[in-house]
């Protein structure tokens, strides 16, 4: 099989490699479409993020969807739902299920978490941006007929999302703050609207992805860059957004939204970033609530759902799809965020 790996900062090959071994209980699924996220361009571009590096050959990739082509023998209860010819999201997330974290419902801090794509374990956890994957059935889920396997191959990304709607609590008849209109910001946007939010409001420096914003539910847009003070004056009476979901990690972002949420308001971290500065009077004046929020669990599944049953429409984010073999440009174009909201691949 072909399989998109990763040796160095800009240095990306398509490589064949063998197809795992089918285990029992298994299910081996023919990808069809991978969406490129923010972490393989950081793997791509800088040769990892934070502390962590690359050490060896990696396969990128972890949003992915495809077909069932093949069943493991002794199938136990409960896999026979799925069948060869299955179109299915598949979940990068495969938690340990014993560990402590585990066992209290947090696998997403599993200690011994295998995600896709990953390169914080030596050797790395080898990611899903192949044309065969073996997997385990409870990462499968079954994509609705009527929905393309480009939409489904979005799923993980909007579980993270639906994850941050979890920590922020609530969204009914709430004011949401939304900073930073890339990928993960645009889907915290649909997943607000889709859980009650009153009123949504978004930010960012580039016109073209606040116009995406305006077009996917977001009420209102300022690019802060050449309007800071439209974002300022929400700031009257203490402050106007009830949740900021943080989707840049940039530490302006940050320190604008604690000037514009209300007394008692929380602000959901979504964006990764160095440190920064947080101004402690105003999260103590104003009683903030500062979380973050990371991965996800059960709302992979949720996510699929919401899919199929068409309660999100996530087409308009998919900007452009790339044959496996022009991988290359794939990750220049995705890189482009004047140009691109979510580009794919298809193998």
């Amino acid at each position: 099989m072909k399989a998109v790996v990763i040796h160095a900062a800009r240095d990306l090959r398509i490589e064949e490699r063998e197809v795992e071994a089918l285990g029992p209980g298994q299910v081996e699924v023919a990808i069809e479409a991978g969406g490129i996220c923010g972490s393989d361009l950081h793997y791509y571009n800088h040769g990892g993020f934070g502390t962590v590096r690359l050490r060896e050959p990696m396969i990128l990739g972890h949003e992915v969807a495809g077909t069932i082509v093949a069943l493991g023998k002794a199938l136990g209860e409960g896999v026979s739902a799925l069948a060869v010819g299955d179109r299915v999201a598949v979940s990068p997330s495969r938690p340990c299920n014993a560990c402590d974290y585990c066992l209290k419902g947090q696998q997403n801090h599993c200690l011994n978490m295998r995600f896709y794509g990953s390169a914080m374990p030596m050797p790395h956890i080898q990611g899903a941006f192949r044309q065969r994957l073996v997997a385990e059935p409870w990462q499968c889920h079954r994509i609705a007929d009527g929905v393309s396997i480009n939409e489904a191959a979005m799923a993980e990304p909007f579980a993270v999302t639906l994850h941050a709607v979890n920590r922020a609590g609530s969204l009914a008849d709430k004011r949401v703050l939304v900073t930073g209109c890339g990928p993960i910001g645009a889907l915290a946007i649909i997943a607000a609207r889709a859980h009650g939010a009153r009123e949504i409001v978004a930010t960012d420096v580039m016109a073209a992805v606040l116009d995406k914003a305006l077009a996917i539910g977001a009420d209102r847009v300022i690019d802060v860059a050449s309007h800071p003070e439209e974002l300022a004056a929400y700031s009257a009476n203490k402050g106007y957004f009830d949740v900021q979901f943080e989707a840049s990690g940039n530490e302006r972002a940050v320190r604008s939204g604690l000037e514009v949420l209300k007394p008692r308001g929380v602000l959901v971290q979504l964006g990764l970033g160095g440190d920064v500065a947080i101004p402690q009077n105003v999260v103590v004046a104003k009683e903030i609530e500062m979380k973050g929020t990371f991965r996800f669990h059960e709302e992979f599944g949720l996510a699929v759902d919401l899919i199929g049953k068409r309660r999100v429409d996530l087409k308009p984010l998919l900007t452009a799809i790339f044959p496996i073999n022009d991988a290359v440009n794939a990750f220049e174009t995705a890189a482009d965020r004047t140009k691109s909201m979510k580009v794919q691949l298809a193998f």
